[in-house]
């Protein structure tokens, strides 16, 4: 699974899906845009929108999202730690 959580400095929820996904060890690349100007239109032209977090999971999108609905996407797909 490829994952790629696009985030910015100082966003409590990003902190939060980060937590998550370190405790339940799902590996990510995290991509902060607020100083990035690459990957901020990335975030845009993937999503429509600026808010993070926002993941990619597989080419599926979770945009302007939280711990809550994370956690939920990856229980609904099975994934191992989420059940």
């Amino acid at each position: 699974m490829s994952i790629i959580m696009y985030t910015k400095e100082g966003c409590p929820w990003c902190d939060e899906v980060r937590a998550l996904l370190e405790e339940k060890k799902v590996s990510f690349e995290e991509r902060e845009c607020r100083n990035n100007k690459q990957y901020f239109d990335e975030l845009v032209a993937k999503s429509g929108q600026s808010l993070t977090p926002t993941l990619d999971i597989d080419g599926y999108i979770l945009a302007d999202t939280d711990a809550a609905a994370v956690a939920d996407y990856f229980k609904q797909k099975g994934v191992e730690g989420f059940q």
